[in-house]
């Protein structure tokens, strides 16, 4: 279970956002010129070791800003000692409260007096173009290329990694932290209830829009719980209907209802025909009481209480028993599979991007270029990802057998959770670290795995074939960022309140073109042209 713990972790902190934005300086020329006398200016005088461990034979100290969970003091960390004994590397750390980390990054860089590395800051896209322009931070491709042979590799693996990492000015100011492992950018699934469909006799879960409106109305008509009342909740919402999208959206040929491509075309999904069509089944869902008439208003804790009583049918969670409230996983509960309907007769469904921006950056400052690419490259391998993810061996697990990788789960040396002791010994907890997730460093062999076989099944067979990312990761000219910004005020607001009220009845989907109408008002066919060109430039680098 311990690599689907680490992906609900990382879920709940980048999973529901899957459009990226940042900008770029219009001065190209000032961009090159200060990252030039930047680099000039730069000395490294530890003598490199260009491969293997040490980093360097001279020992030499770097800092670090970084976010504090307050799990644990970072220079108390088993794995900064352990990194420090490996690569002649010592770190003197400047961490401060993950919930002031935003504030405190903006003092750093408004005063010029930066740390060398800034680790799990996550830097926007437009902090990465606006402070390298100014040459606060060091462009990283040409040190990557030389020094960092692990992370050349994950670029080399996945074009849109580089992609996405690379600004409008040719430079790579951040590194990402990458999964190559698993399912955690998937959008967390929907569930059927299980026990559900086994009362009323469902062997075939839905493949079309209209044969789950038949299946939802058994749910409310049948008593499908057993307790005699009329209390079945067929659908329910805890996110303003935002957790449902992803997954029945599909059915109407769209992803997201905002900015997508889809078949190479961008467009604004609330102002088509398609999401015209998935208003209209949701309004039905609602004035039949087959969608819950809390899903505007509930929070998640509340609508896990419904589940846990057994009274919802489908439902949105990373995993099905974290709102059934079983105790232990179960594969009692299939994922819900996409549909098709008289909009769009192939299955299709959304998928996040499997890495994250502005984990790891260097900034001008630093003396030791060189050697902090290649400390940080090292966390891009399996021994290096090991030590990230899990601590050094001994603490909390030992190989089985070094050569597969298969390791021994050992218990937390205070008698405690496991998982919170992880937090003792690695950064890798409750922040996105930079580094890998390789399959290789969650083999525990004596664990059973019934439960994530079924998840890897349902998936493999449910998403991955129809899945792919709404909108890739792009950026943005300053130009462009603004203008986004001054459009997206209204827009944003008056979609998602029309949305509200066509879907509850408090507004007429007869005025359908007059909301259309408005949208163009407020923007909408501008903000497409601004994506595409940004979509453009994307496909070009």
């Amino acid at each position: 279970m311990f690599k689907r713990i680490c992906a609900i972790l990382l879920s709940c902190i980048l999973m529901f956002s899957l459009i990226a934005c940042g900008g770029q300086s219009d001065d190209d020329t000032d961009v090159e010129s200060n990252n030039s006398n930047v680099s000039k200016d730069k000395k490294d005088d530890a003598d490199i070791n260009a491969e293997g461990l040490p980093i360097v034979d001279e020992p030499i100290t770097l800092t670090m800003m970084a976010p504090d969970v307050g799990q644990h003091e970072w220079e108390d960390m088993d794995f900064f000692d352990e990194m420090e004994e490996r690569t002649n590397v010592k770190i003197e750390f400047q961490t401060v409260p993950s919930d002031s980390l935003d504030t405190k990054k903006n003092l750093v860089f408004a005063s010029g007096d930066l740390p060398d590395i800034f680790f799990a800051c996550q830097l926007t896209k437009q902090e990465e173009v606006n402070y390298g322009a100014q040459g606060l931070l060091t462009p990283l491709e040409d040190l990557i290329d030389e020094y960092a042979v692990n992370i050349k590799a994950v670029f080399e693996e996945d074009e849109n990694i580089r992609r996405g990492v690379t600004t409008l000015d040719g430079h790579i100011y951040s590194i990402p932290y990458v999964s190559m492992y698993g399912r955690e950018w998937y959008s967390s699934p929907m569930w059927y209830n299980g026990y559900w469909l086994e009362e009323l006799g469902v062997s075939e879960l839905p493949s079309t829009i209209d044969e789950l409106y038949d299946l939802l109305v058994r749910f409310k008509n049948e008593d499908p719980n057993g307790n005699g009342e009329a209390d079945e909740i067929p659908v329910s919402s805890f996110m303003e209907l935002e957790d449902l999208e992803p997954h029945l959206l599909g059915a109407f040929g769209h992803h997201v209802a905002d900015i997508e491509v889809v078949d190479d075309v961008v467009r604004y999904t609330p102002m088509e025909e398609g999401f015209k069509g998935y208003l209209e089944f949701m309004n039905r869902l609602w004035n039949e009481e087959l969608l819950d008439h809390e899903s505007f208003t509930q929070t998640q804790d509340q609508m896990k209480s419904k589940g846990s009583n057994n009274q919802i049918g489908l439902f949105m969670n990373w995993f099905s028993y974290f709102v059934t409230g079983e105790d232990e996983p179960t594969t009692k509960h299939p994922m819900f599979q996409p549909l098709t309907s008289e909009y769009n007769d192939t299955p299709m469904t959304n998928v996040g991007i499997n890495y994250t921006s502005g984990t790891y950056a260097i900034s001008s400052s630093n003396a030791h270029p060189e050697a902090s690419i290649r400390w940080i490259d090292y966390l891009y391998g399996v021994e290096g990802g090991t030590l990230l993810q899990l601590g050094k061996e001994g603490v909390l697990w030992e190989y089985k057998d070094e050569d597969s990788k298969t390791k021994i789960r050992l218990d937390a040396p205070d008698g405690g959770d496991w998982e919170d002791y992880r937090g003792k010994v690695t950064p890798a907890y409750g922040i996105v670290a930079p580094g890998i997730d390789l399959p290789e460093i969650y083999l525990f062999e004596e664990e059973d795995t019934t439960f994530e076989d079924f998840v890897d099944k349902e998936t493999e067979e449910k998403i991955k074939p129809y899945g792919s990312v709404p909108f890739p990761s792009v950026y943005f000219t300053v130009e462009e960022t603004e203008e986004i910004n001054q459009i997206r005020s209204d827009l944003d607001t008056y979609m998602k309140e029309m949305k509200a009220a066509f879907v509850t009845g408090e507004r007429s989907l007869s005025e359908w073109d007059s909301y259309v109408e408005t949208l163009k008002d407020l923007g909408a066919e501008r903000l497409v042209e601004i994506y595409k060109e940004a979509y453009d430039r994307w496909k070009a680098n």
